[in-house]
């Protein structure tokens, strides 16, 4: 199996900056290198975060967002070159456009999108301009050319190479006015999960994203798609979610997978984990969902 790589992706040019930006550091503290046997393969570096709401896109940081989406796609790239796994620490949800970058230039891949949003918002819709609940829509090519057309390379997904995962928030985007997911992308909310269960589900997951001519996929891990019980830690939450141990069976089934090309971990805010026992948690979490990667 190709040798762990961790790479530090502090940004919060997609939120605002709530605490999100100590995720690497918090998870690092909490042991995650050493228990995994990973490489540190460095940390990219945000550009300065501006409050202000870009009057041409709508979007808070629409032109530091496509910087550094190019910054962190050269980091992973160069982790892939090596034949490393690229496990990515953020940040907010919008470093997930750097990670598809690095794919997209070496061809068509897909993406297990986990997480308690669907992320599907176009700007006129999302109250703050956040790019964190637009990245999913963004990734396919819907909103401005800025995010949508990063290096002139067009949508960075096709919408049949997409699984979206776990997501609970349909009532609450549908009142927001959220644009709806497109039909030809996959959509396994939280109650289909359920119903089918979490290891069998992913299952199903991975041989979508592995069906059509795909290189491989990227795994986005948002970790409010947990169980808002067990997983406080983050700046929107919603009630339900997944479980601990259905969080790990499907990390284990779709990282098992020898076409899985990485993974990132979003919007865990260590700031609302005051004693670090989520973060502990989150590691092992995480631990058992790349076992089979780490031996």
């Amino acid at each position: 199996m190709p040798a762990l790589e961790i790479i530090e992706a502090p940004s919060v040019l997609g939120l605002r900056p709530s605490g999100v930006q100590d995720l690497p550091e918090a998870l690092l503290d909490a042991g995650l290198a050493t228990l995994l046997g990973a490489v540190r393969a460095g940390r990219i570096e945000a550009p300065a975060y501006d409050p202000r709401r870009d009057e041409d896109t709508g979007i808070l940081n629409a032109a530091g967002i496509a910087r550094y989406s190019v910054e962190l796609a050269d980091a992973v790239d160069n982790v892939l070159r090596r034949g490393g796994f690229p496990l990515v620490l953020g940040g907010d949800c919008s470093i997930l456009l750097g990670n598809l970058l690095a794919l997209h230039r070496r061809g068509r891949h897909g993406l297990l999108f986990l997480d308690g949003h669907t992320d599907f918002y176009q700007p006129s819709a999302e109250p703050a301009g956040e790019a964190a609940s637009m990245e999913l829509a963004l990734a396919t090519g819907r909103g401005p050319r800025i995010l949508t057309d990063l290096e002139g390379r067009g949508p960075l997904l096709r919408d049949e190479d997409v699984v979206a995962f776990g997501f609970r928030d349909e009532a609450e985007s549908a009142e927001a006015g959220m644009q709806p997911l497109p039909r030809r992308l996959h959509a396994m909310g939280l109650g289909r999960v359920r119903a089918t269960g979490a290891a069998t589900a992913a299952r199903v997951a991975v041989e979508r994203l592995t069906a059509e001519e795909t290189a491989g996929f990227w795994v986005h891990l948002d970790v409010d798609v947990l169980d808002d019980a067990v997983m406080p830690a983050v700046d929107y939450r919603l009630p339900g979610g997944l479980t601990w141990e259905e969080l790990e069976a499907v990390l284990g089934t779709a990282l098992a997978d020898e076409r899985a090309r990485g993974l990132d971990v979003t919007i865990f805010n260590p700031r609302l984990d005051p004693g670090g026992t989520m973060a502990t948690r989150l590691v092992e979490c995480l631990r058992r969902g790349l076992s089979a990667r780490t031996g």
